[in-house]
């Protein structure tokens, strides 16, 4: 037993010295207080790590198939009215969504910006309750309304009983209501009046799209969109000599749920340019983004870049007034995905911590002991400096 303690003995790799062969110097206190704060240091900062968790970065192409894009969007228009503002939704697949009213709401804004009212839909909504006229000739007794289309009914049965009905069998067949004061069932609900006692204010429209997952655009026009012989035009209920005042500022814009760190570049960006009147264009790359956090619950979302474009509206040139973002979507999906450092790496660091500063401490220690005794040696004998 004696002779196996002996031969364990002879494998220590780290021979003890005497304390009396010891000798302490100030350089090598201050060296040891200097590189147990640098390890503290760095042992707090590997264990703010260990408990904090990390983001891991992937690149993969996107295989999504048959998926529905959200838009999320918040604009303010302070020189433009509720009444006249209209949201239109067009993609590549030739999908139109014209005048959206669905999950939108509206807010009449004053001049300084404070909120009048708030609403669900646009007016031009409301069926007449007293009607005047008889679609085709006089209303008897007992009959049924039917409100005249003005020429642009389908056939002879087809009945427009509201200032929204007749402006829809316009746009159907593309045509622009230029004067709504002739249109009975729009002068019966007051439409054109209350478009002008809106005029000077503003309006704060948000909501949320829900659209085919291909490139397309989204605008925010005056007036109401039709199309014609493949040409996009607008419905200007009331013709404005200066034009439009299109100036807004975007609250937010965003495609797709919000994760942890998501930076979208519109949110609180207002724009403005000396010529109000004309075509605000946003060009938008949609890159989507999969987010999964620690406790593997997955956020499908995007993110996005944008480039900004004015085209101003003159007799020269026969671009919309409004506000156009166009949009594409990248092939390139993110994935970040949320972890926690393993123990064992966490312990691998900070022995490489501990081990690392104790080594070049006592490099440091070492190089400053021999300078000070070579140096010393030498103004004994006379031969420094």
């Amino acid at each position: 037993m004696a002779s196996m303690m002996n031969k364990l003995r002879n494998l220590d790799a780290y021979p003890k010295i005497n304390d009396d062969f010891y000798s302490r110097t100030l350089s090598g206190g201050l060296i040891t207080l200097v590189s147990s704060i640098v390890m503290l240091i760095l042992f707090f900062s590997e264990l703010r790590l260990y408990l904090h968790h990390v983001t891991e970065t992937q690149l993969r192409v996107d295989t999504s198939r048959g998926e529905k894009l959200r838009i999320n969007f918040d604009v303010t228009f302070p020189g433009l009215a509720c009444s006249i503002i209209s949201l239109d939704a067009i993609d590549i697949s030739g999908e139109k969504h014209l005048d959206v009213r669905h999950d939108i709401v509206k807010r009449r804004l004053d001049s300084y910006g404070n909120v009048i009212e708030t609403r669900q839909d646009g007016i031009g909504h409301t069926k007449i309750e007293n009607p005047l006229q008889k679609h085709g000739g006089r209303l008897e007794h007992n009959e049924t309304y039917c409100g005249s289309c003005y020429g642009a009914e389908a056939s002879d049965d087809e009945c427009c009983n509201s200032c929204e009905e007749v402006r829809e069998a316009y746009r159907k067949k593309g045509w622009a209501m230029s004067d709504p004061e002739i249109i009975d069932q729009c002068k019966r609900e007051g439409f054109v009046q209350r478009v002008k006692d809106e005029e000077g204010e503003g309006c704060n429209i948000f909501g949320f799209l829900e659209v085919n997952k291909v490139a397309g655009s989204f605008h925010f026009v005056p007036g109401k969109t039709f199309h014609q012989s493949g040409f996009h035009l607008q419905d200007l209920l009331v013709f404005q000599r200066d034009g439009y005042n299109i100036s807004h500022k975007v609250n937010r814009l965003a495609f797709g749920d919000y994760f942890p760190g998501v930076v979208n570049p519109l949110d609180g960006v207002p724009w403005t340019q000396e010529t109000l009147n004309g075509m605000y264009q946003y060009f938008i790359k949609v890159v989507p983004t999969e987010y999964t956090d620690v406790k593997e619950h997955i956020i499908q979302s995007n993110q996005f870049s944008v480039t900004e474009h004015f085209e101003k509206t003159d007799d020269h040139r026969q671009s919309l007034p409004g506000v156009f973002f166009f949009y594409d979507l990248s092939p390139i999906k993110v994935i970040f995905r949320e972890q926690h450092v393993e123990f064992l790496h966490f312990l691998t660091n900070v022995c490489a911590i501990v081990g690392g500063v104790f080594t070049v401490s006592g490099i440091i220690d070492s190089f400053v002991y021999h300078g000070q005794r070579a140096i010393k040696k030498k103004m004994e004998i006379g031969k420094f400096g």
